[in-house]
């Protein structure tokens, strides 16, 4: 039996069932929720079989689909690496390493550092593209990934990279303005929020009495809510090694000496037996040793009054 399916619906239901939604697959694919349902029906007609059930909010694949969606992923890796292979044109050539990143990863940390790699290792290009959703995208369409989480799939590997700590910062300016700021005096000064992360938390772990502020600028931004901080416009709670380079200048300054645990984790993921594992444990080396190189200057915190 021939079937004829098309690519995009084979992708169509590899998407779903890693994020068990549509919605989300659409999102991820940019197109429609109805074309995500219509191509995951062609697919089941021709197959002659039912690949999800909704249950609750969620698309959960049934076995069947569960089975498929193993050697698809497999399948779509090896078609993803051959186009990409394709459109380098000269086979003599080696084409890019394809980095999904995390939005403040890549943004805030690695594009300041990621010239380096490029000097030390000339011969290998890198393509970079941004990932903002909380679960991974396909990771056989990339040659690495850093993504808060771990890649489960058959034939992968994942790698924690080390944990972070949040700690509050202000710009210099703005510490001028408020020469009393302390742990103590912050809920009385302007502060900016970042979406799931709470200042009350922030609060207990300092020994300050106080709610969760209820008024400030909101930020779903890591690089957005470092730009804030940096203008002036109140102090932030950031994970430290995202503030490293502006702490050594002194552009910003902590408050205190408290910090908190970051809650999620950044993982690097790649393929096992990858043709290009060489490269991919340069980039891996020099990823770990620029994290290591990470310390921040104990003069860059604001002194407690």
């Amino acid at each position: 039996m021939t079937l004829q399916l098309s690519i995009a619906a084979l992708r169509a239901v590899e998407t779903a069932a890693r994020l068990r939604s549509y919605t989300l697959a659409a999102q991820e694919l940019h197109i429609t929720h109805s074309a995500v349902s219509h191509q995951i029906r062609q697919v089941e007609s021709q197959l002659g079989t039912t690949l999800f059930t909704r249950v609750r909010t969620q698309m959960v694949p049934t076995p069947a689909c569960e089975q498929l969606v193993v050697r698809l992923r497999r399948a779509l890796g090896e078609i993803d690496a051959a186009l990409r292979q394709a459109a380098a044109h000269d086979t003599t050539e080696t084409g890019p390493l394809y980095l999904s990143v995390m939005a403040d990863f890549a943004n805030v940390w690695l594009v300041r550092r990621v010239g380096d790699f490029t000097r030390q290792f000339p011969n290998t290009t890198l393509a970079l593209s941004i990932h903002t959703g909380l679960e991974p995208p396909n990771p056989n369409s990339f040659d690495i990934g850093i993504w808060h989480r771990r890649v489960d799939t058959d034939g992968f590997r994942s790698m924690q990279l080390p944990r972070d700590r949040v700690i509050a910062v202000c710009s210099a300016e703005f510490a001028g303005r408020y020469p009393t700021l302390s742990l103590e005096s912050l809920p009385a000064v302007p502060l900016l929020r970042f979406a799931g992360r709470s200042w009350g938390e922030f609060f207990q772990a300092a020994g300050v009495e106080a709610d969760e502020p209820v008024s400030g600028l909101i930020f779903t931004d890591a690089g957005a809510l470092l730009s804030g901080a940096l203008a002036g416009q109140g102090v932030a709670m950031i994970r430290r090694q995202m503030a490293e380079a502006e702490l050594r200048t002194g552009s910003l300054v902590q408050v205190g000496d408290v910090d908190i645990e970051a809650h999620l984790d950044y993982f690097m993921s790649w393929r096992d037996g990858h043709p290009r594992e060489s490269d991919i444990g340069s980039f891996r080396d020099w990823l770990c040793a620029q994290l290591a190189s990470t310390s921040i200057n104990p003069a860059a915190k604001h002194p407690e009054s």
